[in-house]
């Protein structure tokens, strides 16, 4: 079995069981906020580290990597909200609270939090040190004062720190892919936080590129937004030129940054290829941005 298809049958099984017994249209809320899903990007490197680390416990790497996704997908669910960005798209059709209503959209993202420690929770009867770890290294990630919550905090300040903003609205989760991967494998996780915290940089100068430079039909989402809301972005900050320098900076540093481990040659590859469909192509980037 494929790396995409052991996360997704994991999800899918997750899914499954959520869908037992409740109220119909909070299952069906929870299914459509995760499936399909986009690259799965944070499951993937999360078991690509665990693979990398001898992967000895695939049970538990996969319910770290559900639970991750979980997490992640729950904060697209509220950030759509229109107490947030008010967003009517996501992953190319309607966002959930578009879709079954504000307050579904509010308990589906909450639903989905608490899914998330559920399923690490239900993983790690056999390595219960194993799983203590993993908890506590995603509700870090997760809440405040340096989690994605605080991301999303960092909006509200009259002054805004770009580099902590992003870090914690972003780089938060990535982290966590790179520490949770290391601890499903039983290993340490702090040589790994350093990679997780370069790739998820170079993820959100990525993401403000597309967003200044591509189209809503493109992103499958509303374009523009940062400039829309306001928003600190690495585009407003160094410009579209800049921002792709930067990106790429942060790229080879993530790559010379994974730490020594059995399968290092195959991490590297794979962060690469991510590498690859990050960096906007040469013709995007001269295209003039509004405002620029």
């Amino acid at each position: 079995m494929g790396l995409h298809q052991r996360i997704e049958a994991a999800i899918d099984r997750t899914l499954a069981a959520s869908a037992v017994g409740g109220p119909a249209r909070l299952g069906r809320a929870l299914s459509y906020a995760v499936s399909p899903g986009g690259a799965r990007i944070r499951p993937t490197i999360l078991v690509s580290v665990a693979q990398a680390c001898g992967d000895d416990r695939p049970e538990l790497t996969d319910a770290a990597a559900v639970a991750l996704e979980l997490i992640h997908c729950a904060s697209l669910v509220h950030d759509d909200l229109p107490c947030f960005d008010d967003a009517d798209l996501r992953r190319g059709k309607p966002s959930v609270h578009r879709a079954f209503s504000e307050p579904l959209a509010v308990l589906t993202g909450d639903a989905l939090i608490l899914k998330a420690f559920e399923v690490i929770a239900m993983a790690s009867a056999r390595v219960p040190d194993r799983g203590l770890m993993l908890t506590a290294h995603l509700a870090y990630r997760t809440g405040a004062p340096h989690g994605i919550c605080a991301g999303q905090g960092w909006e509200s300040e009259e002054s805004i720190d770009l580099s902590a903003y992003h870090r914690a609205k972003t780089g938060a989760l990535f982290c966590a892919a790179t520490q949770m991967g290391a601890i499903a494998a039983g290993q340490e996780p702090g040589p790994w936080e350093e990679l997780g915290a370069r790739i998820g940089e170079a993820f959100q100068v990525a993401d403000d590129l597309r967003d200044a430079l591509c189209s809503t039909e493109e992103l499958g989402k509303p374009a523009g937004q940062d400039a829309h809301h306001g928003r600190p972005s690495a585009v407003a900050q160094y410009g579209v030129e800049g921002a792709s320098r930067r990106l790429g900076d942060i790229l080879a540093g993530a790559i010379s940054s994974i730490p020594s481990c059995p399968g290092e040659a195959a991490l590297a590859q794979m962060v690469r290829a991510y590498a690859d469909r990050m960096v906007p192509n040469a013709e995007r980037l001269r295209r003039p941005v509004p405002g620029e």
